[in-house]
């Protein structure tokens, strides 16, 4: 996986997959990035500087400037390079209380001058070398620690997520579209020990209990709330329109603009 990432975009657009696997310290440098984690909105304008924690559910829409296009640089800092840093610094997480999936970062020369040092070789369109990520990486734990150093509890905090209350958590983020591996690793299970679990408190497989509860939500917000079937399917975690109205015909027996 490319550990530094420049993205371009002319038109709105969402990520695939929800999940964020590494800690990522991004910079907004064009149009607006608006991400949501189920509890919380949080909305990046041009200038701004952004860090989102590992392991986290997290929904994105990317928006352009008018005439304009959206983008953005992140730097996704994986742990075997935090355990390194750790190591050769001799930096230690202590217990922290803060839980927001994505933290904005108090404006800091710093991070400017960092960010815009790495946008030559991202332009050029040649690959960055793996010794030189290695260096900017490190660079970039360096300059986020000076500018916050209460992150040093999240940044070297290695600990896996443990075993946590299924049905809570199900209920809470059923719309993420991610894979079902990733559902039982963030409620501390196997993909086998998950399934079971899951099966004696739903009386249900996840794949059947995940498409009806998003079906029942799509309903609600369609007949009761008057919303667009177009306006709901990505945010209960569909993948493409087409798949929606297939699934909500087949339990409804009508077609969603029907309702």
């Amino acid at each position: 996986m490319e550990q530094i990432l420049y993205s371009c975009y002319f038109t709105r657009s969402r990520e695939g997959e929800q999940f964020v696997p590494e800690h990522v310290f991004s910079y907004q440098i064009a149009g607006t990035l608006v991400t949501n984690d189920g509890n919380k909105e949080y909305i990046f304008n041009e200038g701004d500087f952004r860090f989102t924690r590992r392991n986290q559910l997290v929904k994105f829409v990317k928006q352009p400037p008018e005439n304009g296009e959206f983008k953005s640089l992140s730097l996704y800092l994986d742990q075997e390079t935090l355990r390194n840093f750790s190591m050769e610094y001799g930096y230690k997480a202590e217990p922290h209380s803060n839980d927001d999936a994505v933290l904005e970062l108090k404006p800091n020369p710093l991070y400017k001058s960092f960010m815009d040092s790495l946008l030559p070789y991202l332009q050029s369109g040649q690959p960055i070398s793996m010794e030189l990520q290695a260096l900017k990486l490190k660079e970039a734990i360096l300059i986020l620690l000076q500018g916050n150093p209460e992150l040093k509890n999240i940044l070297f905090d290695f600990n896996e997520p443990g075993k946590i209350d299924l049905e809570a958590f199900m209920n809470r983020n059923y719309h993420f579209n991610v894979q079902m591996q990733r559902f039982a690793y963030l409620t501390g299970r196997s993909l086998a020990t998950f399934k079971r679990d899951f099966e004696k408190i739903f009386h249900n497989t996840p794949g059947r209990w995940l498409l009806q509860k998003r079906l029942q939500e799509a309903y609600f917000l369609i007949k009761e709330k008057g919303k667009a079937p177009s306006d709901v399917y990505l945010d209960l975690g569909f993948e493409d329109l087409s798949h929606f109205s297939f699934a909500f015909k087949k339990a409804y027996g009508m077609a969603p603009s029907r309702v």
